[in-house]
């Protein structure tokens, strides 16, 4: 039987915070606002592209270079830090506050882990009203590799003060829950940006519709 963790990393980007905000900044540098899907891709494919060749780049600098190459090199360097100065002021979903604060006030350490600076995310989680409840903040850029590599979530689970396999990792994308899964680590997905679990990566230990509804199942994971 799985047992509860004591600790909790959620990814950030999506599933913390509501990206959709980033749209009207693009558009205010006269791209269009649909562009903000492929360019967050990109962004992550070539954040990747780099683990996979042992190479490590800055969230600031593989964001910037994927939309340089996303606006066909149309934005100006001071356009583009705009959008990207959009990242610290993103809203948290509803779902978000309530899911930690229930984990919080149930004694298990909160973390956030993320692919974002460390700057814009500690100023997007304290906008957001989440902050209070975060004891750690882990990035990419200091686990010095991007998910999903597995040594990014044991990096994590050591910032909380404990093993991969007493930690959870709380996202909505399915390869993310599957890397941490591969790394030793319990998983949450929620379903709300994808609607279905992929069948090509490791099913997570407890799902839910929201954010609020993963909390409470890992809760109920048994505490023997």
């Amino acid at each position: 039987m799985v047992a509860r963790p004591s600790a909790v990393a959620f990814d950030v980007l999506e599933t913390l915070v509501n990206l959709a905000p980033l749209r009207t900044r693009l558009e205010e540098i006269g791209q269009p606002a649909q562009l903000l899907e492929p360019w967050f891709m990109r962004f992550q494919r070539d954040s990747m592209a780099l683990t996979l060749a042992g190479d490590f780049g800055s969230f600031e600098s593989v964001a910037r270079q994927a939309l340089r190459t996303d606006t066909g090199h149309t934005a100006s360097e001071d356009e583009i830090g705009y959008v990207l100065e959009g990242f610290g002021r993103l809203p948290a979903y509803p779902d978000a506050e309530p899911a930690l604060r229930r984990l919080s006030e149930a004694g298990l350490r909160i973390g956030c882990l993320t692919v974002g600076s460390a700057e814009n995310t500690a100023l997007c989680l304290e906008r957001a009203g989440l902050a209070h409840h975060v004891d750690q903040v882990i990035t990419a850029e200091k686990a010095g590799t991007w998910k999903p590599a597995p040594s990014v979530y044991r990096v994590a689970a050591s910032e909380l003060g404990t093993s991969p396999g007493d930690m959870a990792l709380v996202a909505v994308h399915a390869w993310d829950c599957h890397g941490a899964k591969r790394a030793g680590c319990l998983a949450g997905w929620c379903e709300r940006l994808e609607g279905r679990h992929g069948d090509v990566f490791t099913a997570p230990d407890v799902s839910g519709a929201d954010l609020v509804q993963v909390a409470e199942r890992l809760l109920r994971l048994s505490s023997d």
